[in-house]
């Protein structure tokens, strides 16, 4: 059954950095919560030494996902929004041989990383698999210690809440599943993206809704980009070669341009055949999972693994479909996502240590699918199809990653589902809804009963499928 949290567009959508919104995203944020918490009750200058305790996956793909990396630059007091990436590596160098950490920039204490980030690989906690304990070491022999869960897609819990909503308001339009989407715009005549619009408004002024959505699509358009451009190979020890740049050499041919904007322009007024066209879609995804997996700058979307399936969906919509590049249909876009994102988070899960890929890039697939069909004129039934079309399509992929990195198969099934995303919306936008026989309600249960079905190796551990097929040997992070 869905919970009935709230979640905003912008719980679902938000910029980060690479590579890992569960092994990144969400131990950055709890450790910045819990160094908030302390503060609350000790001064931290109280704090004369500290330990970070990692179990389950976190523990057993932590250093591949560059959680202690994560944990580091919060305990300095870096921001995913806000840091230079280019900076990261020396900063870390910099702790990992002064063995020393200066925490939020203001209180040096002992730290070594090698030994106060502790890897517990063959200890699950209870709540998550994705659990970390925080312990700090205060004057007159105290301790302060809290647990934390990383629950998919940059949430955290602490140990003993029920729920990682943040939100309490009273919406216009409380939708706890896609039923109560559909009821409501039957009802009232709005697009999805109108009545989700009108649900943000008790938490956002309207200019500032247009305003982060317009800067979310920023970030994405520079990540698609950058990764266009960026060539080499990407960290981690795969030796993995970034294949978007040669793509993108042999589709943009000799256009001109000086920036996103000018290379998207470029794009816009040449002419591509079908294949040259699901190339593009291509190129764009693994432009930006290419950049996750190099620490890059990404919007979580609904995690960083399966960031480059919107931004593809969505720059194949302004670059093949539309006569102009519309703010206002981005907009649409990434309220549509969002609304679609938020009914996987309450109904089933959007972490792959709880329910393997089918959570990271099924889930991305079905709010692109959905998004993509509304910007096309499809109905609200039909948007909603096309959602669960897409997820239908990943029931039961598993979550599988080479050498602990998300590489090898991460970049690629970004890939497939964006193409998968575009194909269930002209499926979606060629039929009745009337006549489907599997609804999103339906498809999101089955969803979550198949993540609880599925063996624990095949969820982001590294134990199974491909990660213990294809032959690695990758250096100590």
């Amino acid at each position: 059954m869905a919970s009935a949290e709230q979640i905003s567009v912008f719980d679902i959508l938000k910029i980060g950095i690479g590579p890992s919104s569960s092994h990144t995203m969400g131990p950055w944020r709890a450790i910045q919560r819990f160094l908030r918490e302390l503060q609350e009750h000790h001064s931290l200058g109280e704090i004369v030494a500290l330990q970070v305790h990692l179990y389950g996956s976190l523990a057993k793909t932590g250093k591949g996902h560059g959680t202690d990396k994560a944990i580091l630059l919060s305990l300095i007091g870096e921001e995913p929004e806000t840091i230079e990436t280019q900076t990261i590596a020396s900063k870390i160098d910099q702790i990992k041989i002064q063995k020393k950490i200066s925490l939020l920039s203001k209180h040096p204490i002992p730290f070594d990383p090698a030994v106060d980030v502790v890897f517990h690989p063959q200890e699950v906690l209870p709540y998550h698999p994705n659990g970390m304990k925080v312990i700090a070491h205060l004057s007159h022999r105290q301790e302060w210690e809290r647990t934390y869960y990383s629950v998919g897609g940059g949430f955290v819990v602490k140990e003993g809440e029920e729920t990682t909503a943040i939100q309490s308001a009273s919406l216009p339009f409380p939708c706890h599943q896609p039923q109560d989407l559909l009821s409501h715009c039957m009802a009232t005549g709005h697009s999805i993206a109108q009545l989700v619009w009108e649900n943000e408004t008790v938490w956002r002024k309207p200019d500032a809704i247009r305003k982060n959505l317009l800067e979310i699509w920023e970030v994405m358009k520079d990540c698609v980009y950058r990764g266009c451009h960026t060539k080499g190979t990407l960290p981690g020890g795969l030796q993995t070669v970034r294949r978007a740049p040669h793509m993108h050499e042999k589709l943009i041919r000799d256009k001109h341009y000086q920036n996103a904007n000018e290379w998207i322009h470029s794009i816009r007024q040449a002419t591509y055949n079908f294949q040259e066209t699901l190339k593009w879609i291509s190129c764009f995804a693994l432009a930006v999972n290419e950049e996750n997996a190099a620490f890059g700058r990404v919007v979580t979307a609904p995690t960083n693994g399966a960031a480059g399936v919107i931004p593809a969906v969505l720059l194949y919509d302004l670059c093949f479909c539309q006569k102009e590049v519309d703010e206002e249909r981005i907009i649409r876009f990434l309220l549509v996502c969002g609304e679609i994102g938020s009914y996987y988070k309450k109904g089933a899960t959007i972490s792959a240590a709880m329910g393997g890929c089918q959570a990271e890039i099924g889930v991305s697939s079905s709010m692109a699918a959905a998004a993509l069909t509304e910007n096309l004129g499809g109905s609200v039934a039909q948007a909603l199809m096309a959602a669960e079309i897409a997820m239908e399509h990943h029931l039961g992929m598993t979550c599988d990653p080479v050498g602990g990195l998300v590489q090898i198969p991460c970049i690629e099934r970004n890939s497939m589902g964006a193409i998968k995303a575009v194909t269930a919306s002209q499926l979606a936008l060629e039929s009745n809804p009337q006549e489907a026989k599997v609804s999103l309600d339906k498809v999101i249960q089955v969803m979550w009963e198949t993540a609880q079905d599925m063996n624990t190796k095949y969820k982001e551990t590294s134990e199974g499928g491909l990660a213990t097929n294809i032959p690695v040997s990758l250096p100590e992070c």
